[in-house]
C-alpha cells in the first residue's frame, strides 16, 4: 500500500476491460484525466461472461476489506451474447440468466459499502464482416451478430433503469459515428483507439452529471500535492514559480 489514500476506481468485465489499457485504451486514458485524483485499476478477464464474473465476485469485491472502491464501472455482456455452441461448451449466456448474473453483481457491490458508485457498460455492437474476416482457424465459427448485441445491450440497460443504476448504451453511442464499423474497432469485436474515446466521452458525461456527493467527476476532485512551491518551474521574468498541478495541456483532447 502507498500513500496518501485516494478514491479508487475499479473497471470489472471481460476482454473490453482487460485490453483497456492498450492501444490507447478507454482505462489508458480515464488513467491520465484522473493522475493525482484517483487510482484506477483493472479486474478484466478475457473470454470471461457473467457466469463466470459471479463466482468470483467475493474474491475480486470482498465484503469485508476496509477500502472498498469509490468507484466501479462494469461491463460484461459480448461473450454472453455469443450464439450457443452445439457441443454445450462456450461463452454464451442465456439472455435471462445473464439479466439475473448482472443484478447478482449490482447488488454485491451495492452491499459492499453505501458510498459505492456503479456505471454499467451495455453490450456494444460489432462489425460482423471484420469478425469473419478475423476468423481463427483455431477456433469455431464465432456467432457474433450486432442483432444479437443490442438484445443483450437492452437487457443490461432496463435491468439498470430498474435498480437505479447508471448505464452507459454503448450499442447506440458507438453507432453514432458514420465511419463506426472501421474506426471503432481493432478485430470488429475490441475496441480501437477511436472506440475507447466514444467510452470515455460517455463515462465523463455521467460523472459529470450524476448528482453524487462527492463529485466523482475529475473538475470537482483534488488534486494530490497541489499546493504552490517555490520548487515548481520559474516564470520568464523570474519573480516566481507557477504550479503545474492542474496542466492538461499534453493531451490531444482537451476532456470535459
Amino acid at each position: 500500500m502507498v500513500g496518501p489514500p485516494r478514491p479508487l476506481f475499479v473497471l470489472f468485465g471481460s476482454s473490453i476491460v482487460q485490453l483497456s489499457f492498450s492501444n490507447g485504451g478507454w482505462g489508458a486514458i480515464l488513467s491520465d484525466i484522473y493522475a493525482r485524483k484517483a487510482d484506477i485499476i483493472t479486474r478484466g478477464y478475457y473470454g470471461w461472461n457473467s457466469r463466470r464474473a459471479v463466482k468470483i465476485l467475493d474474491q475480486v469485491f470482498p465484503k469485508n476489506d476496509v477500502n472498498q472502491p469509490s468507484l466501479v464501472i462494469v461491463y460484461f455482456g459480448g461473450n454472453d451474447s455469443m450464439g450457443p455452441h452445439p457441443s454445450g461448451l462456450g461463452p454464451h449466456v442465456p439472455l435471462q440468466e445473464y439479466v439475473e448474473n448482472m443484478r447478482k453483481i449490482a447488488v454485491h457491490l451495492q452491499n459492499l459499502s453505501k458510498d459505492i458508485r456503479l456505471i454499467f457498460l451495455s453490450c456494444p455492437p460489432v462489425n460482423e464482416v471484420k469478425i469473419h474476416e478475423n476468423q481463427s482457424p483455431y477456433l469455431s465459427e464465432l456467432v457474433r451478430t450486432n442483432e444479437l448485441c443490442r438484445s443483450y445491450s437492452e437487457a443490461c440497460i432496463e435491468l439498470c433503469q430498474e435498480l437505479n443504476i447508471k448505464v452507459i448504451d454503448l450499442w447506440t453511442a458507438i453507432q453514432k459515428r458514420d465511419d463506426w464499423m472501421n474506426a471503432c474497432f481493432t478485430d470488429g469485436i475490441h475496441l480501437s483507439e477511436e472506440g475507447s474515446k466514444v467510452v470515455v466521452e460517455e463515462i465523463l458525461k455521467v460523472l459529470k452529471e450524476a448528482d453524487w456527493k462527492p463529485s466523482l467527476h475529475w473538475k470537482s476532485m483534488p488534486t494530490e500535492f497541489s499546493e504552490d512551491s517555490p520548487y515548481d518551474l520559474v516564470v520568464s521574468d523570474g519573480t516566481k514559480t507557477i504550479n503545474a498541478s492542474e496542466w492538461t495541456f499534453h493531451r490531444q483532447i482537451q476532456w470535459d
